[in-house]
């Protein structure tokens, strides 16, 4: 960078402290390098942005009779008991945890989350196949109060729109079933995503799964129960979890307040404008160049007095 800078200005010598001011002007960070994911589902944006306007507009859908629902999955929950109990934090001292434990096998966590309340159900299994997903959606429909509408918000999984919940939003929507119909994914995806039923499905795109909000309580979940957890056998662990989601859901349960629309994130052309420039007051709203635009840009001679930039950086 040093010798491109300096071929570009005409510079004799450029020393550290300049190629840090010139770097940091122009929030570049070379020496760090972030992981991106690419989704090839077609029609992602609007797909996105379906998912989003339901979270957005969930409370006001809820008072026009219209329930927003969300529906998650967390596999591979470790039921593991330490061998030696856990030290409890002291003065000066944290909470000290002992790093062997026992292994008793693992449990799937079907979830479902009512976003205009925030107040989740789950299902505990050893499995999550098609009949596990249906029985939950059937033990959450069961259990909500009749609405006009209800939206769920499912992930692009074929245990989501198999033939098995296809069943259940006929019964639910007084509808006749013909499997010979629905023997393909794309004819039973449309059949429940079908906006004229009272049971309407949204899949998220593929790579999309954290744009439901179901995604925040399960975070949530994790923070309060699964974290630090203890557990001494299967039993304990299902009562228990049991027992933290009917605390969650009468004193801690709330909406979120949500407000990404779906819109791609992307940051201002041609030079970013981050919330740490507008804190230290280098977000380009001052008239005098920076050093990156003084050595990389000169400026105009019927602009600006011809000068060495060099020995202004």
């Amino acid at each position: 960078m040093a010798a491109v800078l300096r071929d570009h200005a005409r510079a004799q010598a450029l020393s550290r402290s300049t190629l840090w001011r010139v770097r940091d002007a122009a929030d570049l960070q070379p020496h760090r390098c972030v992981y991106g994911l690419h989704s090839p589902a077609p029609g992602f944006d609007a797909k996105a942005r379906d998912i989003c306007t339901l979270s957005v507009h969930a409370r006001r859908f809820f008072q026009q009779g219209r329930l927003v629902i969300g529906v998650d999955e967390k596999t591979g929950r470790q039921i593991l008991p330490r061998t030696y109990p856990p030290q409890a934090a002291q003065p000066g001292k944290p909470a000290n945890r002992e790093q062997e434990y026992i292994r008793h096998g693992g449990r799937v966590l079907i979830a479902s989350c009512v976003v205009p309340t925030g107040q989740g159900l789950g299902h505990l299994g050893p499995t999550r196949t098609r009949e596990d997903c249906a029985a939950h959606l059937a033990d959450v429909h069961r259990q909500l109060p009749a609405m006009v509408r209800s939206d769920w918000g499912v992930e692009n999984l074929n245990t989501h729109w198999s033939l098995e919940v296809c069943r259940s939003v006929a019964a639910w929507c007084h509808l006749p079933l013909a499997p010979k119909t629905l023997a393909h994914g794309v004819q039973r995806r449309a059949f429940l995503s079908d906006p004229t039923h009272t049971q309407v499905f949204h899949c998220t795109p593929k790579h999309g799964s954290w744009r439901h909000q179901v995604a925040l309580w399960l975070s949530v979940l994790a923070r309060r129960f699964l974290t630090r957890g203890d557990f001494r056998s299967p039993e304990d662990f299902t009562t228990r979890w049991l027992d933290s989601l009917d605390v969650y859901n009468t004193h801690h349960a709330h909406s979120y307040r949500w407000t990404y629309t779906g819109q791609p994130l992307g940051r201002a052309t041609p030079f970013r404008q981050t919330r740490r420039q507008q804190r230290q007051g280098r977000a380009w709203f001052s008239p005098r160049p920076h050093y990156f635009e003084r050595a990389l840009y000169p400026p105009r001679p019927y602009k600006r007095a011809p000068t060495q930039l060099t020995m202004n950086l």
